[in-house]
């Protein structure tokens, strides 16, 4: 492994490249820490044990996670991914509803980029609309919970410093589409994955630290090998594939020979990824932040029903509904990225079918009857692993920031193991040996 490190680095584009990765982390994680413009983030940082102590676990865990922490501390990126994540999730599911969106889906790269600038533009305008929510919040309290006075860490409640503050946010939300367009282009492995992956990994130090403060040094080893456990079992479901043998047959174009080869397709246990948990996290989350801007002192029915069953994510009903809903977001989701109906027709084009299955409609039954015997599996497991923090919370009465478990683990695996698959393959592109032998 760390002979393959070397000779990544030997190489002088594929150093370069990751050299280039490194230095757009390094300027993501140091915006993650400078203040928006009007904000005290000394009188932050002096109380913020008080809010990490604090029942987070429903309210802006994702949110904090994803900011890799720089939300709670009200810096320039405290919007961190989620605008882009959220205004993704919208893209594609417009997707299957407008006929236009879906023509330009099918048009290659032009049409891809227009739906990228589309993706643009909504994850600015959503980086307004969670910019102000923040603000709103920090200014009544509520982002905080009580627990650090408005007047230490915002002195200067005008109009002029609050849009400024949401200006920042914003302005800071576009830099970080940016980065990760930039890593994509002329570094290694997706920019906005590397981006999540970088505020995760941020987050998990300080998250350690504090279990081991915790507990005693027992029931921190137990952890740890309960964590070590976890994500070995992790790896196995990601890289778990039902392959589906296909075989095309010869023709003759011109006067060539072409076919006759054997391939597969590759069907992922978890072909939703990580998706289904951040779109049911982002749903759940809309109800608490409307608590907090209605204010939590409101006797409106609304907010007593939030505040009784989701406002902390160690009730029954939160847990229930969050499981459902990763359920429900899994199947939906794989539905709408993998079209057996297009697939089949796409093989049989081309000569292509699957043994034993006759080509055409028979071939996407079968692909369907398959992927929904897959996705049941993987969406369970997905909601499995998302409530491991809740359990292990409501369970031990240990810290919100649970390092072990839920979105965090399936990030850190999923996106380590994609980088490192590339990275593989630039070195077996120069006749290198791989780092899995």
């Amino acid at each position: 492994m760390l002979g393959a490190f070397v000779r990544a680095f030997r190489t002088p584009d594929l150093r370069n490249k990751l050299l280039f990765t490194l230095f757009i982390l390094t300027i993501f994680r140091l915006g993650s820490v400078i203040p928006a413009p009007g904000i005290n983030s000394a009188a932050i940082r002096d109380q913020m044990e008080a809010i990490t102590s604090s029942d987070q676990s429903g309210v802006y865990a994702l949110v904090n996670l994803f900011s890799g922490g720089a939300l709670l501390q009200l810096a320039v990126f405290a919007l961190g991914v989620m605008p882009y994540i959220t205004a993704s999730i919208i893209i594609n599911l417009l997707t299957v509803v407008i006929p236009r969106l879906e023509a330009l889906k099918k048009e290659g790269q032009s049409g891809q980029s227009k739906i990228t600038q589309y993706t643009r533009y909504l994850t600015l305008m959503l980086g307004v609309l969670q910019a102000t929510s923040i603000v709103a919040m920090a200014r009544t309290g509520a982002l905080f919970q009580g627990a650090i006075p408005v007047s230490s860490y915002m002195p200067n409640q005008d109009i002029l410093t609050l849009v400024t503050i949401v200006f920042t946010m914003t302005a800071g939300t576009a830099i970080i589409m940016w980065f990760g367009e930039l890593i994509t282009e002329r570094g290694v492995g997706n920019g906005m994955s590397l981006l999540i992956f970088t505020q995760v990994i941020a987050m998990f130090p300080s998250s350690m630290v504090a279990l081991f403060q915790e507990r005693s040094i027992w029931v921190f080893s137990l952890i740890c090998i309960a964590g070590l456990v976890l994500i070995t079992a992790v790896v196995f479901m990601e890289q778990a594939q039902r392959r589906i043998p296909v075989q095309y047959a010869k023709r003759m174009v011109g006067r060539r020979m072409y076919g006759g080869s054997s391939t597969y397709i590759p069907l992922k246990v978890n072909q939703a990824g990580i998706i289904p948990v951040i779109f049911a996290s982002s749903l759940l989350y809309l109800p608490q932040l409307l608590v907090g801007l209605m204010g939590q002192d409101s006797t409106h029915p609304v907010v007593t029903f939030v505040q009784d069953y989701f406002l902390t994510g160690t009730h029954p009903v939160y847990m229930a509904t969050f499981f459902v809903m990763i359920i429900g977001f899994a199947f939906f989701y794989v539905a709408i990225t993998f079209n057996p109906a297009e697939v089949a027709d796409n093989m049989k084009k081309y000569g292509g079918f699957i043994p034993g299955i006759r080509p055409g409609r028979p071939t996407a039954e079968y692909l369907d009857y398959v992927l929904t015997r897959l996705t049941t599996p993987g969406s369970l497991y997905l909601g499995v692993i998302a409530l491991l923090p809740m359990v292990a919370l409501g369970a031990t009465g240990a810290s919100a920031n649970f390092p072990f478990g839920g979105t965090s683990i399936l990030i850190m695996v999923g996106v380590g193991l994609d980088t490192v698959k590339q990275i593989e393959s630039h070195l077996q592109q120069r006749n290198y040996e791989g780092f899995l032998r």
